[in-house]
């Protein structure tokens, strides 16, 4: 049975369920063990809910057996009931579960309420059973909180699956589940699915709702990593407001993935943006791409963006900081307890001090820099179609490579305690070189709020998936979609398994 379940994306399970050749239950128990025979290796999952889940799962195929059916083939509403599904730790509330967000402040900490992205999970009949890990609060672009060790990438395991829905992406690769729920406030989504080849797309600002009041500069949205570009456009149709439409129905995003993709005018960026150089193979997955679309009749363009970067480093790590202020220094406010230093890694610590110093004189211009940035790349937009670029700079790379040296922690610990400005801005600076080095090729797209996607359209010669981002203009899923099923036909990826999955399948 286990081959038939990795056979399926979600659509395909929920289809079994539907027709009453699998039940909700079955599926939930292959997940299950899928987990408990894996996890050990990646360390995706944090927090399991096994029971509660197993629970729903009966109650469903037993309303089933008496006639009623969750599901509607003919709405979207529902339409991945009984499949198994997971919520990544961070910012996704769900009511009486822990949330530790990577972070021993946060462990005991247990929502009473569900994030909209949950209560629509639900709604959509998706049975969640687990929560995935990432980097603590969401800092880094790869997953190794010092709370519950490092997640590892299934198709290396010495190598990170990307962050910080680094546990999301490793057990989607890892045949866990067919798609999980993730975030992407920084590349959340697109790097981890670059980590893991897997696809992965970031909506529109706002096109999910989400917990309320919005971070500094809103950078964050919800949505998914998936096996299937289908799977991806289907959920976004349950978390955006289509549950109601026919299912696939023109002007859904599941219509818009079924629909042929006409030529674009494509934009083709080979900048690296806030890293300092493409590595070959991050040049080598984009020059690849251009060919492939250009073979499918697509205008392939070279162009400069025309964006000074270091305006977006500073707009970014400005919003980023403050950001991070608010739920480390301000902790209180969720938990109800005063936050300490012992509870926090120190490079989170020492983010959220930068933000409480830097903040109060540096936000203003930080949203003005980012109103110029989104009104730069808007304009390029209404002259292409989309843009093709990096997702990362490089690989996925080991664990533990970007861990802060004694020296960098030395001056964390520093200038939390001593909040000179000069030293403050001087850290933020060789910091964020270091991770911007490897993953900054994706927040741009934050700053501006249109969608991107990292498509896996190639691997290396060591055998690491490196993917490939395309960004359209504000409101542009529908177009991604298409060129994302197009490519996906043109370069199949769904049964492309990683050493792992294939061990223990």
């Amino acid at each position: 049975m286990l081959s038939d379940y990795l056979a399926h994306d979600a659509i395909g399970l929920a289809e079994l369920v539907r027709t009453r050749q699998a039940s909700a239950r079955e599926l939930l128990d292959i997940a299950i063990s899928r987990t408990e025979a894996v996890n050990p290796a990646i360390n995706a999952i944090v927090l399991k809910d096994y029971d509660a889940a197993r629970h729903r799962a009966s109650r469903d195929d037993a309303s089933r057996a008496n006639g009623a059916d969750p599901s509607d083939s003919t709405s979207a509403q529902a339409a991945l009931a009984g499949v198994p599904y997971l919520i990544k730790d961070l910012g996704a509330p769900i009511a009486g579960l822990r949330m530790a967000m990577g972070s021993r402040h946060y462990r005991h900490f247990i929502p009473t309420e569900d994030a909209p992205v949950v209560t629509l999970s639900k709604a959509a009949g998706l049975n969640i059973f687990a929560k995935t890990s990432t980097s603590e609060l969401g800092q880094m672009p790869y997953t190794e909180p010092e709370l519950f060790g490092a997640c590892r990438n299934p198709w290396n395991l010495d190598h990170t699956p990307g962050g910080s829905s680094g546990g999301a992406a490793a057990a989607v690769a890892a045949g866990i589940v067919p798609l999980a729920h993730a975030s992407d406030g920084g590349g959340s989504i697109r790097i981890p699915a670059s980590c893991c080849g897997l696809f992965g797309l970031k909506p529109s600002r706002a096109r999910v709702p989400r917990v309320a009041p919005p971070g500094a500069g809103d950078l964050g949205v919800d949505h998914a990593v998936s096996r299937s570009v289908r799977d991806s456009a289907l959920l976004l149709d349950l978390l955006s407001g289509n549950a109601q439409r026919p299912l696939g129905a023109p002007g859904t995003f599941l219509g818009a993935s079924r629909e042929p993709c006409k030529p674009l005018n494509i934009a083709y960026v080979t900048e690296p943006m806030l890293a300092p150089v493409l590595s070959a193979d991050s040049r080598a997955a984009l020059d690849d791409a251009a060919q492939l679309a250009m073979s499918l009749g697509h205008n392939i363009e070279p162009v400069s963006l025309g964006i000074d970067f270091a305006t977006v480093r500073h707009a970014f790590l400005m919003l980023w900081s403050v950001t991070a202020e608010e739920l480390v220094l301000n902790a209180d406010r969720i938990t109800g307890r005063k936050p300490s230093r012992s509870e926090f890694e120190i490079s989170t610590w020492a983010m959220a001090h930068m933000g409480r110093k830097l903040g109060e004189r540096g936000l203003p211009s930080a949203l003005e820099e980012q109103r110029r940035i989104t009104a730069r790349l808007t304009d390029l937009l209404n002259r292409y179609d989309v843009v093709l670029c990096a997702t990362l700079a490089a690989p996925p790379i080991k664990i533990g490579e970007m861990h802060p040296t004694s020296a960098e922690r030395m001056q964390m610990r520093a200038v939390s305690a001593l909040p000179i400005e000069a030293l403050m801005r001087k850290l933020l600076t060789e910091a964020s070189n270091k991770a911007f080095a490897w993953a900054g090729c994706t927040e741009l797209f934050n700053l501006t709020g249109q969608p991107a996607m990292s498509v896996p359209l190639y691997w290396n010669a060591r055998g690491l998936p490196v993917g490939v981002q395309f960004a359209a203009r504000e409101g542009g899923e529908a177009t991604l979609l298409r060129l994302a099923a197009q490519l996906e036909t043109a370069r199949p990826w769904f049964d492309k398994r990683p050493p792992l999955m294939q061990a223990r399948s």
